[in-house]
């Protein structure tokens, strides 16, 4: 499993204004989308949520966003080593997703960047 990158996740009351500031910050615009009711904007390293309360209680179980080559080779390679695939992998615009809960109790979502059809 190739690691790429990881994101950090921020859960916002008033996510417009916080990404102004995250804008500025990295100098780099906002990618936005909205899923279940959660709306999200990734700003380089950082993944800003904002949603209703039950929403967003189940996304901060979630320790970080881990960017690899490929979901299924990672989905293979947590099973096979003790982890546990909760979610997915999952097809999205931006490419496939999975949650997975490894032996320590840390939950982690695994994305790649490579979009579906």
């Amino acid at each position: 499993m190739e690691i790429l990158g990881t994101t950090l996740r921020i859960y916002v009351e008033d996510l417009d204004r916080a990404v102004v500031f995250y804008e500025r910050l990295t100098g780099t615009p906002a990618l936005r989308s909205e899923r279940g009711g959660v709306s999200a904007a990734a700003v380089g390293c950082f993944l800003l949520m904002s949603g209703p309360a039950a929403e967003i209680d189940v996304l901060r179980k979630v320790t970080a966003t881990i960017a690899v080559k490929d979901v299924a080779d990672t989905a293979a390679i947590l099973t096979g080593s003790g982890g546990q695939v909760l979610v997915g992998p999952v097809s999205t615009p931006g490419g496939r997703n999975l949650i997975a809960l490894h032996p320590d109790g840390a939950v982690f979502e695994y994305v790649d960047r490579t979009p579906q059809p």
